[in-house]
């Protein structure tokens, strides 16, 4: 009789497997939905929309960019993390919203890890750090010693507590041993506008709002927080080479829910490494200061996890709570 029952069970196991295959080869027999938790125009709906150009050509089936703003991004990748796990509803999320919006935000109608699937790493944004003119510095080693000699004169702006503006600072304060003053604003653009006109002196932000002001010499870019230097910005020192250790990587993703089939992951991984691959689609990006990536689910998951435990327990050290 056992026997029997496990021969049953193991056939019932190869046909969901067969089933999940099957679904994975047929995939997709309908339009899918790439949800955008930010308003439309802004770099994360740029990418969006290439993305969803490029698979709608590959997969057969419209790809349709649908923005849903609010809440730092949470009420978007919400739907998300409601949505059946059949790969008809994806998410281009981002490091905010899911390593870092968990801890800084109560009543989180989501868990930035646990609750999707990684598919797939899209891109990084080039975060730079750069100061007004006005101070006497013209790299990060001089900052530094400027810093320490004048601890809380140099203010830096951030888009609000707990945005990437404000932790790439508390990383450097920290790291850098320096204390500057923390001047918070209702988002980046009048972070960056204050700090051209030179109402706070530094700020850490992405080069997409900075890098035109540095063009035209109203700002100097002293570094990139990345690791490693940016292909976009290969002369441009990062901080770690001055303050060993320093990192901060803001990245953008594509996510499903949990419980998606493993199968169904592999294929949505492979299509979209493709798109993200390609040299115009690299091109397209690398004009608004974007530099395309790829990885597996694997991969993705594991700096997913890395940055929520990271970042996580400084935020909660700190006391940061969002807005």
């Amino acid at each position: 009789m056992k026997s029997i029952v496990k021969r049953l069970l193991g056939g019932v196991a190869a046909l969901a497997l067969c089933a999940a295959a099957h679904a994975a080869d047929t995939y997709p027999q309908k339009p899918i939905t790439l949800i955008v938790p930010w308003a439309a125009g802004g770099s994360t709906d740029i990418l969006a929309r290439v993305l969803s150009e490029h698979l709608t050509r590959s997969l057969g089936q419209p790809v349709i960019v649908d923005n849903k703003p609010g809440a730092s991004g949470n009420i978007g990748s919400a739907m998300v993390a409601r949505a059946k796990p059949d790969g008809y509803t994806l998410l281009v999320g981002s490091m905010s919203t899911h390593a870092m919006n968990p801890a800084l935000m109560a009543n989180m109608p989501f868990r930035g890890v646990e609750d999707f699937t990684p598919l797939g790493l899209l891109a990084y944004v080039t975060n730079t750090m750069v100061v007004n003119p006005s101070v006497p510095a013209q790299n990060l080693k001089e900052l530094i010693a400027y810093a320490k000699a004048n601890p809380g004169k140099l203010a830096y702006a951030s888009a609000g507590p707990g945005s990437t503006n404000h932790l790439s600072a508390v990383l450097f304060e920290r790291m850098a041993g320096v204390q500057m003053l923390h001047v918070p604003y209702k988002g980046g653009a009048p972070a960056v506008v204050d700090t051209v006109a030179g109402q706070t002196q530094v700020l850490f932000s992405a080069g997409t709002q900075t890098l035109p002001h540095v063009k035209a010499g109203k700002l100097r870019l002293l570094a990139v927080t990345e690791a490693k230097r940016s292909p976009l910005l290969p002369n441009t020192p990062t901080v770690a080479e001055t303050v060993p250790g320093y990192e901060l990587a803001v990245w953008y993703g594509a996510f499903g829910p949990k419980g998606m089939p493993a199968e169904l992951v592999t294929r949505l991984n492979r299509e979209i490494n493709t798109v993200m691959s390609l040299p115009e689609v690299k091109k397209q990006m690398n004009a608004i200061g974007v530099e395309t990536a790829t990885s597996t689910p694997q991969q993705f998951g594991t700096i997913l996890r890395k940055d929520a435990d990271r970042y996580g327990k400084l935020i909660r050290e700190l006391g940061i709570h969002g807005e």
